[in-house]
């Protein structure tokens, strides 16, 4: 058979079902397909998700991005690396009777996807406990989900939304109402966290928290009241996310092992999704070495699916220096293993630092003290040659940093990398500014979960370049890609490269004219290659070639060539981290390795699973959501009908976003 009819052909079940039947029957369907069949010890392997003698992976159309063979049908792998890559024909002939052969059946191929700011170890410890609406079409739909999660839950457990999710992804095309909220959950705790703005609580969890007419409001923060001072359960960030983040931290956590058992299905969810490799960036609550336990537990158990480079985050205000002279002792860059790596300070510093990425607020500026409290970290950090990231929302924010980091370079010269991270308003200025320091910058997504309220406060120009990617590359800086989930935004990497390439909201909105969106192959590249500088390992990792890690992923369906609105769909059908088969589904669900189940048992992930990639959005009727709903508001009378037809906030107060801008909704 010729080259160009083996790519472009459909999976042949016939071909790949022999991996799943008996012993006996997959030798006799081997024999007669002319592949080798599962036997021995790599089969054996394969199902325990042990390291396997030889795998290789034919018939499928493979992207590279090895730029001298862009294109390819085959790949063997053997002890944790790439060793060949070419036509099958070739790949047969290196292979023998300890290799493993999968035909792939015509699928797409593409190099382990990299999220290079993430927070997966927290996001591990949490996954089981939280309910996702990553995907959901509807609001009826993630309500009745609240419903019977709050059911199930026992005390004195919460139910907790956080992160992932958009009102502009719901046919309705708004929030849930507190009332809603508290109808469906009457007695169990409810935490639904929405963006970086504001939380919403339901009497339940008012109560248990103790909220009352007495409880201040912390700094930065908004308890809303009602008339009588009651808190209502709306909780505001103005513009700080504190208020937010040390609430859910009230909440109850999982038992050790329960949490190693979260981690591990949180694992095999970014295996679903492609993902091989992570960057941690630290986080709140994140304390270095206490809370790493865990992954250090699977690390040692040799359980990881993802690789996890992970920096270390400042955790107390005014504390910062002496962490970091505590850390630079106890650890250093590139300690541990390929699989779990120290990787660096940050992405917080220190706290004077802090430019909150809260679109529904004005911008805020850092305090005065910044210049000197970052100074001190940085002067150690550069002495001690120790890469080191830093959150930077606004331009101006950024502009402040470079002139530190500038001051500090001149006096002890950046030996290693640095990272700005999220940079949505960066000028091009400072990035000429960041590549002359020799740094990067990481980019998410979060634009696809709050542009409409960007727009919204600064204008549709204004919402143009945000970030201005495409600059960026031109100006040969390195970029890598990411989520900057959980919190926020969905850990979902499809949705990101759906935002690179299409330019819009999970709503719909187009934020980028199209000098400022990317071709697929250039989005695979910044999260795949492009995110493996960020951790100082471009030359490890984000490539099918010979001498790399065998990290790849086999897709549903090819992302280089279905319609753009189809990318959010995507998933994994078969992933391969460091030569292992870690995830498999479909035709490869018996090469799946075993994964125990989901605990505790009232978990929302046992009931629902994570995020959603295939459930379509529910009727117009639903998407009207009637006016006569029973939620009115009797200034912006509650018009979803308007709502859904309107791609952006608008300013008119006696309108349905109107109520955006107030708290109305949540009444």
């Amino acid at each position: 058979m010729g080259r160009a009819s083996i790519l472009s052909r459909q999976p042949d079940r016939k071909m790949i079902k022999f991996l799943h039947p008996t012993r006996r029957a997959a030798l006799a369907a081997g024999l007669a397909s002319g592949l080798v069949p599962i036997l021995g010890r790599a089969g054996q392997a394969a199902r325990k998700g042990e390291q396997m003698g030889k795998l290789a992976l034919v018939n499928g159309r493979i992207t590279t991005l090895d730029r001298s063979r862009p294109e390819a049908e085959a790949v063997l792998i053997e002890d944790g690396l790439i060793v060949a890559v070419g036509e099958e024909r070739d790949i047969r002939t290196l292979s023998d009777d300890r290799t493993l052969i999968v035909d792939l059946g015509g699928r797409r191929v593409i190099p382990g996807l990299n999220d290079s700011h993430t927070h997966l170890i927290r996001g591990g410890l949490n996954y089981n406990m939280e309910l996702r609406w990553e995907g959901i079409p509807s609001l009826a739909e993630a309500m009745r989900r609240l419903k019977e999660q709050a059911d199930r839950t026992p005390p004195p457990q919460w139910v907790r939304v956080v992160g992932g999710w958009s009102e502009f992804q719901f046919a309705e095309r708004r929030m849930p109402t507190l009332d809603e909220i508290n109808a469906a959950a009457p007695d169990t705790p409810v935490f639904i966290l929405h963006l970086y703005g504001r939380a919403l609580l339901n009497r339940a969890a008012i109560e248990v928290l103790g909220f009352g007419r007495n409880t201040p409001n912390p700094p930065g923060g908004v308890i809303e009241r009602d008339e009588k001072g009651h808190p209502t359960g709306l909780l505001i960030a103005k513009p700080s996310a504190l208020i937010l983040y040390s609430t859910l931290a009230k909440g109850p956590k999982l038992p050790f092992e329960d949490q190693i058992n979260s981690t591990r299905h949180y694992m095999r969810e970014m295996n679903r999704l492609g993902i091989t490799s992570v960057i941690d960036a630290g986080g709140g609550g994140q304390n270095y070495p206490e809370d790493y336990d865990v992954i250090q537990r699977l690390h040692d158990n040799g359980e990881l699916t993802v690789r996890v480079a992970y920096n270390l985050f400042a955790q107390q205000a005014g504390q910062e220096l002496s962490d970091y002279e505590r850390w630079v002792e106890m650890t250093e860059p590139g300690a541990g293993s390929d699989m779990l790596m120290m990787n660096g300070a940050g992405e917080n510093l220190v706290w004077s630092a802090a430019d909150f990425e809260n679109f529904l607020e004005p911008r805020p500026e850092p305090a005065p003290v910044m210049e000197k409290e970052l100074e001190a970290v940085v002067e150690l950090l550069a002495t001690r040659k120790w890469p080191f990231r830093i959150h930077a929302t606004y331009d101006e924010t950024i502009d402040r940093f470079l002139t530190v980091f500038e001051r500090v370079n001149g006096k002890t010269p950046f030996e290693t990398r640095f990272i700005i991270d999220h940079a949505e308003t960066v000028s091009e200025r400072n990035i000429e500014r960041i590549k002359a320091l020799g740094g990067g910058i990481a980019v998410q997504h979060r634009m696809a979960f709050q542009g409409e309220y960007f727009v919204d406060r600064y204008g549709e120009r204004a919402a143009e370049a945000t970030p201005p990617i495409s600059k960026m590359l031109e100006m040969d800086v390195p970029v890598g890609a990411g989520t900057d989930a959980t919190r926020v935004a969905s850990y979902n990497p499809w949705v990101s490269l759906y935002w690179l390439v299409s330019g819009r909201t999970l709503g719909g909105l187009k934020l980028y004219p199209e000098a400022n969106t990317l071709d697929r192959e250039t989005a695979l590249r910044l999260w795949t290659k492009g995110s493996a500088w960020f951790s100082g390992e471009a030359n490890k990792k984000g490539a099918i070639k010979p001498g790399e890690f065998a990290d790849l992923a086999v897709l549903s369906d090819d992302f280089m060539s279905i319609p753009t609105e189809a990318i959010k769909s995507l998933e994994a059908v078969l992933t391969v981290t460091g030569g292992r088969i870690v995830y498999g589904a479909g035709d490869f669900a018996d090469l799946s390795p075993p994964l125990p189940p989901v605990s505790p048992d009232w978990s929302p992930i046992a009931a629902y699973g994570g995020a959603a990639t295939d459930l379509q959005s529910t009727s117009p009727m639903e998407r009207a959501c009637h006016e006569g709903c029973g939620n009115q508001c009797s200034l912006h009378g509650h018009g979803h009908g308007i709502a859904w037809t309107t791609p952006l906030p608008v300013d008119d107060k006696k309108s349905f976003w109107g109520a955006l801008g107030c708290s109305c909704f949540a009444v």
